[in-house]
């Protein structure tokens, strides 16, 4: 098996969750907009198991957000949940994880952060997301995917850090990509 057709089927299993746990239908019980980002989004899923999600709603309402994600957790699948309130902060959201095991015994991850409407933040990752399909390449997707695959499970690389450093600065291998990453430390959100 290639590595793009490894990519595909994790890609396959988790849309297969987003449909199973009803996770759109949630956030939109609540008015809410739900968009997807991250690296299913890009086609760019592989060896970290996470579901990224961006919702927006003005206000922010605090118990309907709880009220959103205690729906979530009626899933008999999802087995824990954290929480974070970043409303009074630059990032304006409500930040929630939520674990669910698949039917393989898998942890996936999801991220679902709730976002005001209008902020800063608004669109920015969506936008971010669309640039980097907008230039992938084949070669440069293979490329992204290889480094995914030969991260340790162990090493915590953000998406984007990847994404950078093959797309902007060349990089090729892990070796390469640890290099990138020395010079180029994040601190906080990393913008592009």
């Amino acid at each position: 098996m290639t590595i793009e057709e490894e990519a595909c089927q994790r890609q396959a299993k988790a849309y297969d969750i987003i449909r199973e746990t009803n996770l759109i239908p949630i956030w939109e019980s609540i008015g809410a907009e739900i968009r997807q980002v991250g690296s299913l989004r890009m086609g760019l899923l592989m060896k970290h198991l996470d579901i990224d999600f961006h919702i927006y709603s003005a206000p922010i309402n605090v118990s309907q957000s709880f009220a959103a994600m205690a729906k979530l957790a009626e899933n008999k699948r999802i087995q824990r949940i954290e929480y974070r309130n970043l409303i009074d902060t630059d990032e304006q959201c409500i930040e929630w994880h939520a674990w669910y095991l698949d039917t393989d015994n898998e942890l996936w991850q999801l991220d679902l952060i709730h976002i005001l409407k209008s902020s800063f933040y608004d669109g920015y990752f969506e936008n971010i997301a669309d640039h980097i399909i907008s230039i992938l390449t084949p070669e440069t997707k293979h490329i992204i995917l290889q480094l995914k695959q030969e991260t340790p499970a162990e090493e915590k690389i953000m998406g984007i850090e990847y994404y950078k450093a093959v797309l902007q600065s060349g990089v090729r291998t892990y070796p390469e990509l640890l290099t990138w990453r020395a010079q180029n430390p994040v601190t906080g959100i990393m913008e592009w």
